[in-house]
C-alpha cells in the first residue's frame, strides 16, 4: 500500500488516538466533513469555528498527529500487525451496525483481515474471572455444542481469567475460530499470563486478537468498558456463563441487549454469588436461560447438532487403555472416571473412600486419565470430567 492509498487509514489512526473514547464524535465529524482525511485538512480558523475556543483535543488535530499516526502505521505493519477502519469493506458488519462502533481496530493475526469476519456468525461468551467448576464445565459444554453445529460460529471473548479464557481454549480445542478483544495495545497482552496462549491463538487460522487501543495503552478501569462494547458489538448473541451482580460480564450482556442482540445466561444456585448476575438477567427477562447446551445452536440459528452417538465414558476408557494396561488396572481407571463424573469436584481423599483404592492408585489413575484428556484436575486436586467426554 503506497502513501496515498494508505492516507485514509493513517487519518483514521490519528483520529482514533484523539477521540477513541468518544467514537460517536468521530462519526459525527466524518459525517459532517466527508472523511477522516478532511478532519486533518481543516485550517486553524475552521477548527476554531467547528470546535470552539476551549476544546483541548481539537488542538491535537494537525500535522503532528498525522505524522505520529504515519510512523505508528509503518512500524506496526512492518511487524505484521493489521488494521481495519470503519470504512473498510472487511470491517465486521455486526460491529459496524453499532452506533458507537470504534473507528479503528488493530489486529494481530496470521490470517488476513479480509478473511477474518465475513459472513460467519459470531457468539460472545463471557463471565466472571472467579469461575467455579460448574461454570467451567458449563462454558466448555456450550462451546463444544457450538462446535458441533452445522454453522460453526466465531467465538468472541475478552481474554480475561476464568470464563473468558476457558471459552477461547475450548474453541481452539474443538476447531472453532476465536477472537480475543484486548483492553490494551495490540503489542501487549492482558493479563500477561495469557501471553503464550495469545501466541497460539493468533497463529491459528481464523483467530485473532483485536483492540481499538493505540500501542502503549495499559489497563485502566475505563479500558474494560470499551473492550466490552466491542465484544458485545462483534457478536449476534452473547452468553453469560457466570457473573456476580456487578462485573464485566454483566456489562457486556447489557450492552448486547442494548444493541438489540440475543442474550443468554446459565442459571445458577440461588446462594452462589457467582450466579447472581445470570439469575438477575433471567429474572428481568433480559436473557433466555441456557438449560441444555445442545439446544443452543437451534436457538442461535446455527442449525441442529450433527452429533452422532459416542461411546459411553466407561467404554471410551476401556478402548483407550485395554491394549496398554492389565485388565484389572483398566477397570480401576473406569471406576475412577465414572466416580468423578457422578461427583464433579471430588478430591483425591474422597475418591479413595468412594472407590476403595489407595491414595497412590488414585493419584496414578487420575494422572493417566488427565493425560489422555478424560479428566481435569485443579490445584486443589478437585477432579472433573472434560466436557467432550461427559
Amino acid at each position: 500500500m503506497d502513501k496515498d492509498a494508505s492516507a485514509p487509514l493513517v487519518s483514521a489512526i490519528a483520529l482514533n488516538a484523539i477521540f477513541g473514547n468518544e467514537p460517536k464524535f468521530s462519526h459525527n465529524l466524518i459525517d459532517a466533513l466527508g472523511s477522516a482525511e478532511a478532519v486533518f485538512a481543516l485550517s486553524g480558523q475552521e477548527r476554531l469555528e467547528l470546535f470552539g475556543p476551549y476544546n483541548a483535543r481539537a488542538e491535537r488535530i494537525g500535522p503532528e498527529a498525522l505524522e505520529a499516526a504515519r510512523a505508528e502505521y509503518e512500524r506496526l505493519r512492518s511487524l505484521g500487525y493489521q488494521f481495519l477502519s470503519l470504512f473498510d469493506e472487511h470491517y465486521p458488519e455486526a460491529l459496524r451496525a453499532c452506533p458507537d462502533a470504534p473507528l479503528l481496530l488493530y489486529v494481530r493475526s496470521a490470517t488476513p483481515v479480509a478473511e477474518l469476519f465475513g459472513e460467519r456468525p459470531a457468539v460472545a461468551i463471557v463471565g466472571t474471572r472467579d469461575q467455579s467448576l460448574y461454570g467451567r464445565g458449563a462454558c466448555q459444554r456450550i462451546v463444544w455444542a457450538l462446535g458441533e453445529a452445522p454453522a460453526r460460529p466465531l467465538v468472541v471473548s475478552g481474554l480475561a481469567l476464568g470464563v473468558d479464557i476457558t471459552a477461547h481454549a475450548a474453541a481452539l480445542d474443538c476447531g472453532l475460530p476465536t477472537v480475543g478483544v484486548s483492553p490494551v495495545g495490540v503489542e501487549d497482552v492482558y493479563p500477561r499470563r495469557h501471553a503464550a496462549f495469545v501466541e497460539r491463538m493468533t497463529a491459528t487460522p481464523g483467530c485473532a486478537l483485536v483492540t481499538d487501543y493505540p500501542p502503549g495503552t495499559w489497563p485502566a478501569p475505563f479500558n474494560f468498558l470499551r473492550r466490552n462494547r466491542i465484544i458485545a458489538g462483534l457478536a449476534g448473541a452473547t452468553i453469560l456463563v457466570e457473573s456476580r451482580e456487578r462485573g464485566g460480564g454483566m456489562i457486556t450482556a447489557r450492552l448486547a441487549a442494548g444493541y438489540g442482540r440475543d442474550v443468554f445466561a446459565v442459571p445458577g444456585r440461588i446462594d452462589d454469588p457467582r450466579s447472581q448476575g445470570c439469575n438477575r438477567l433471567l429474572r428481568e427477562q433480559v436473557a433466555a436461560p441456557v438449560t441444555d447446551p445442545a439446544a443452543l445452536p437451534v436457538a442461535l440459528g446455527l442449525g441442529r447438532l450433527r452429533r452422532t452417538r459416542t461411546a459411553d465414558l466407561a467404554t471410551a476408557v476401556r478402548r483407550r487403555f485395554e491394549s496398554a494396561l492389565p485388565a484389572d488396572e483398566v477397570e480401576r481407571l473406569v471406576r475412577l472416571a465414572t466416580t468423578v463424573r457422578a461427583q464433579r469436584g471430588i478430591q483425591f481423599d474422597e475418591l479413595c473412600r468412594e472407590t476403595g483404592l489407595g491414595y497412590a492408585d488414585v493419584a496414578r489413575g487420575t494422572g493417566l486419565l488427565e493425560e489422555e484428556g478424560f479428566l481435569h484436575i485443579d490445584l486443589l486436586q478437585r477432579c472433573s470430567i472434560n466436557t467432550k467426554n461427559s
